[in-house]
């Protein structure tokens, strides 16, 4: 793999003589993401495998271009997994992408994000400088914890190479609960209140089904950990549910499985546009944020996950003011996750991400001065591009 990496470090340097700017792609399966794709793609899927796996040690070593169905492959057959869950969002994901994107799945409320389980990692910064960060252990920084920055940079401070990730072991004893007849606000307060207690909640999803008749509003919870710890939460927390008079039914593993994946990976029905000219917002908020109202709002009803935390919504480009400002009276933030069919550069004029504060977007500028100076990386990915001063 020695010479793959020598292209990889040669095609920085290379364009950063030239000026040029680099877009680093590994599957390209979230290339519908981001403010900007701009910059000439290099392809970082020769650079590949695992580089060692302690599975006493709870720690796998990966290079960037490793297929990430590969890695979780290795990993379940010594009963291990990536606990955050990380979604593909199509064949090809490869590990680098992963880390890069910094995006999370069913489990992110509880199981933390992928950022937390970041040990080290190494990465060619703008100059072409092979950078090692990190370790292969939890207690392993002193100072700023640049590893961990690479998650969620979105190849914009420099290409990783390889990444050290904690593993955990699959729990002996998972179920799903299906609650019916619980509409949103109960179904939140329901959500708050498991999850001030010792319960073994793993995940939640919460979703109303126009088709039915008469419509109907679904929570579905999963629950992991002890056996004797998921009976008991199974009994109280289908107590809790028919005291509100919700009907409760306990989902088949299998079945339940296929369920969760759909909705990492958003190929639940909730994700097929119900018209043409919306967007799909995801609304970032406290847990305890309450029920929302979102008025003048053609497809209102959103899908709810992470215990309240994040919320998938419907609306046109548009409407990007009212709902950022909405997310942000509640101390969130609104992303505009994916364009309207056809109309991305349009769409994409309102921004991406919400606008920063005067004091991060100059943290984050710097951040790239240092890591990037002569602009590799730039791409306006993350927010359009501006100068540092």
């Amino acid at each position: 793999m020695e010479a793959q990496l020598n292209d990889l470090i040669d095609a920085v340097r290379q364009a950063g003589s030239d000026g040029r700017v680099l877009r680093l792609r590994g599957g390209g399966t979230k290339d519908f993401w981001g403010q900007s794709l701009s910059g000439d793609v290099l392809d970082t899927r020769a650079y590949r495998g695992i580089v060692s796996y302690e599975p006493s040690e709870l720690v796998v070593t990966v290079r960037c271009g490793t297929p990430l169905a590969e890695l979780e492959a290795v990993l379940a057959e010594k009963g291990q997994c990536l606990a955050f869950e990380p979604p593909h969002f199509g064949q090809g994901a490869t590990v680098g992408g992963m880390v890069a994107a910094g995006l999370s799945g069913p489990a992110r409320a509880t199981a933390g994000a992928v950022r937390d389980y970041v040990l080290g990692a190494r990465f060619i910064n703008g100059l072409g400088e092979h950078l090692t960060f990190g370790g292969q252990v939890m207690k392993n920084v002193a100072g700023y914890d640049v590893s961990r920055l690479m998650a969620g940079s979105w190849g914009t401070l420099g290409l990783i190479t390889e990444v050290s990730l904690k593993v955990l072991p699959v729990a002996p004893a998972e179920a799903t609960l299906m609650i019916a007849g619980l509409a949103q606000g109960p179904a939140l307060s329901l959500l708050h209140r498991w999850g001030g207690q010792p319960l073994p909640l793993n995940a939640s999803a919460w979703v109303r089904d126009p088709t039915a008749q008469p419509v109907s509003d679904y929570l579905f919870v999963r629950l992991r950990g002890a056996v004797a710890a998921v009976q008991s939460a199974i009994a109280k927390m289908s107590a809790d549910a028919a005291a509100l008079g919700a009907q409760v039914l306990a989902m088949d593993n299998v079945e339940a499985a296929q369920d969760w994946l759909a909705s990492g990976e958003q190929t639940l029905q909730f994700f097929d546009a119900p018209s043409p000219d919306v967007c799909l917002w995801r609304l970032s908020l406290p847990q305890t944020a309450p029920e929302l109202e979102i008025p003048g709002l053609a497809h209102p009803s959103p899908y709810i996950e992470w215990q309240g935390a994040q919320r998938w919504l419907w609306a046109p480009a548009s409407a990007a003011v009212a709902l950022r400002e909405l997310a942000q009276s509640l101390g969130g933030h609104a992303t505009l996750f994916r364009t309207s069919a056809g109309h991305a550069l349009v769409d994409k004029v309102v921004g991406v991400n919400t606008p920063l504060a005067a004091v991060q977007q100059r943290i984050q500028q710097q951040l790239q001065k240092q890591f990037d100076p002569k602009g590799v990386f730039a791409t306006g990915r993350l927010h359009p591009l501006t100068p540092a001063v």
